[in-house]
């Protein structure tokens, strides 16, 4: 299977495999995680302050990407657009999902622009959408 995850965290196996339940196992999975460059409030976003949020999707990408390694996943990993949907869209542009898994945080803690629904993604990209709650310390 292969299974296009959107996070704003850094993810383990364990949490992926949390999120996916009996649906999917990561380990025999492809997985392409993105890591959207979002920013913390909307006047960042709107005064295109992006270097920070920049800086943060790829120390999440890095950082994911070497857990799931360590942890026998085969993954894939890029930063992505500020808007989550577009980063979304961006990705199945070349890497064909079956699953959409969605890491986030929970209320009071979201990002901007954080707040992704899963019908919505569900019926625009025509795939399942798995969604799991992330907290800023990497606990889901």
């Amino acid at each position: 299977m292969k299974l296009l995850v959107l996070t704003s965290e850094p993810v383990s196996a364990d949490q992926l495999r949390t999120a996916l339940g009996d649906r999917a196992d990561p380990q025999e999975s492809e997985v392409m995680l993105v890591a959207p460059a979002l920013q913390e409030n909307a006047l960042r976003f709107w005064f295109s302050d992006a270097d920070r949020a920049i800086a943060r999707a790829e120390a999440v990408r890095r950082q994911s990407l070497d857990q799931l390694g360590s942890e026998g996943v085969s993954a894939s990993a890029d930063t992505g657009e500020a808007d989550p949907l577009q980063a979304v869209q961006d990705a199945l542009l070349t890497f064909p999902a079956d699953r959409i898994v969605i890491f986030s945080h929970p209320e009071g803690e979201k990002l901007y622009r954080e707040d992704l629904d899963d019908r919505e993604l569900e019926q625009r990209f025509g795939l399942p959408v798995d969604r799991a709650q992330i907290s800023s310390d990497g606990s889901s």
